[in-house]
């Protein structure tokens, strides 16, 4: 395949550095870049899960005046908020911390924006967080790329979010209780809705291949972004580690859960070995890979810049 690199539109971190860490240094970034740039990914986007408020202070300026300084913002161009305005309710939650959820406000989201010098370039909101109509609209006037996920919103929620504004689907299949509704839940009503791209994490782990097949299928591959959802036990040996806030176990096959809560903490896969699998299911040809795995986030991210700017 000619394949100028993969494009990942969520790295928690890698290699033992936390993208969300209050401590987070300009070397352990670069570090952190560098293998994620070596592992086939050529463009992503950092991501910060729910925080404590210091660290939108902090981290995203850090990470812009770091790639600007060492000539990344081509390929680092700004950074994945996934929360703070998410579900504090188990199970939707998952690994965040419910403390730190915020409320959904448009000025909420214009404070995070200017703390982090502009440097959001998208951000993952709960579809079933009260206001979070406006929360999108401020978002999308900023030209910022805004995904629905980690709550348990119904069907007239997440429409609601697209008609406000929001394009992708964070994770589909996961950040939701491991038991819901059958037929009432956010993983029907996200494929349901043909504006919102499914985001899915095909490393094996997140989504059985079944689930992969059917949400594939239902959405083409024009409307899937693979990501990793990389934590920062990517590229460690199996163990137990602190990570992300989570005591977590990660097993010889890959699999990174917290014991306790009876979740995933992120992944500890790279894009490239997400798309290997993917591809292993024969489901999408080479072209269509290519397209989930890169073109569409480009896309993506190219759109909330465009429509920002037709606002103004």
């Amino acid at each position: 395949m000619n394949n100028p690199g993969w494009v990942d539109l969520q790295v928690n971190g890698y290699n033992g550095v936390d993208f969300s860490d209050p401590a987070l240094s300009e070397e352990d970034f670069l570090r952190a870049a560098d293998g994620i740039f070596r592992s086939g990914t050529a463009l992503f986007l950092p991501t910060i899960v729910t925080s404590a408020p210091e660290v939108y202070s902090r981290n995203p300026a850090l990470m812009r005046r770091t790639a600007e300084k060492h000539g990344l913002l081509d390929r680092i161009p700004g950074v994945h908020l996934e929360g703070p305005f998410i579900s504090p309710k188990p199970g939707a939650v998952g690994a965040h911390n419910p403390q730190w959820v915020q409320t959904a406000t448009a000025e909420a989201v214009e404070r995070l924006f200017q703390q982090g010098e502009g440097f959001i370039r998208m951000m993952t909101f709960g579809a079933d967080a009260p206001g979070v109509e406006n929360a999108i609209r401020q978002a999308c006037e900023l030209g910022i790329a805004v995904s629905v996920g980690h709550h348990l919103a119904d069907a007239a929620e997440i429409r609601a979010a697209a008609d406000a504004g929001a394009r992708t689907l964070t994770h589909l299949g996961n950040g939701i209780p491991n038991s819901i509704d059958r037929h009432r839940n956010p993983i029907w009503a996200g494929l349901a809705e043909d504006r919102l791209t499914a985001m899915i994490i095909t490393d094996g782990h997140h989504l059985p291949a079944e689930v992969v097949k059917v949400i594939c299928r239902c959405k083409g591959a024009e409307k899937i972004i693979v990501t990793s959802d990389a934590s920062p036990a990517a590229g460690f040996k199996p163990g137990r580690y602190h990570v992300l806030g989570n005591d977590a176990i990660l097993e010889p096959n890959g699999r990174l859960y917290n014991p306790a809560k009876q979740c995933l903490v992120g992944s500890a896969s790279i894009l490239a070995q997400c798309m290997a699998f993917l591809e292993s299911l024969e489901i999408f040809s080479e072209a269509e890979l290519l397209q989930v795995g890169r073109t569409n986030a480009l896309a993506l991210l190219e759109a909330a810049a465009a429509n920002a700017a037709a606002r103004h």
